[in-house]
């Protein structure tokens, strides 16, 4: 009879550590495999926003088409201009402006932009794209261009980490909440992991 409790207490002691020892880990495993994620979601979104950048830059406009991004990155041209002699030197006589173009691809590739999955978001079901915003909006009296590009945690962070219960874990942590750079409503491209 006493072999048998000794049994059971050996067994609910070998329990009570497994329980321990994968009550330490799943807040582990849960902040490893959100680090990843959140890191490679994040790279994906900056290369967006430098590829946004670049489109500015050839159309002077942002574009919620990742088709007409594409063209424009692969075909369209940087405009330069270089001045030569001071403008602000009222005793100089000759100013001129130099203007060259440089194809926008080649800051792509210097960027290392893969355009073919500019517009896929890292460990989300097949084929789920950023959410692209881009228009115009009247701010302090100026019109300007706005972009927003964004995804929700939920969307990249798969079915066995999306739910709310993972909040025990990380106080921040929503998987309704989304990981963006830009604004609708402001002239801004800062990314809101910044």
């Amino acid at each position: 009879m006493r072999l048998i409790i000794n049994l059971v207490l050996l067994a609910l002691v070998a329990l009570l550590v497994f329980i321990l020892i994968s009550s330490i880990r799943a807040p582990i495993a849960f902040q490893a495999e959100k680090t990843k994620r959140v890191d490679a979601v994040v790279n994906s979104l900056k290369k967006l926003r430098s590829a946004q950048e670049i489109y500015r830059e050839v159309t002077g406009e942002f574009t919620n088409d990742y088709g007409k991004l594409k063209q424009v990155l692969q075909t369209g041209n940087i405009q330069t201009i270089a001045v030569l002699g001071n403008p602000d030197d009222p005793n100089s006589t000759e100013i001129t402006y130099d203007t060259t173009y440089a194809p926008a691809i080649e800051t792509v590739n210097r960027l290392k932009i893969n355009l073919d999955s500019l517009q896929i978001v890292p460990y989300a079901d097949q084929g789920t794209e950023f959410e692209l915003y881009a228009d115009t909006m009247t701010y302090q009296k100026t019109l300007v261009h706005v972009v927003e590009a964004k995804t929700y945690f939920y969307k990249f962070m798969g079915a066995e980490f999306s739910s709310e219960k993972y909040k025990k874990y990380d106080d921040r942590y929503n998987p309704k909440a989304p990981l963006k750079f830009g604004d609708k409503y402001t002239p801004n491209l800062t990314g809101n992991w910044e």
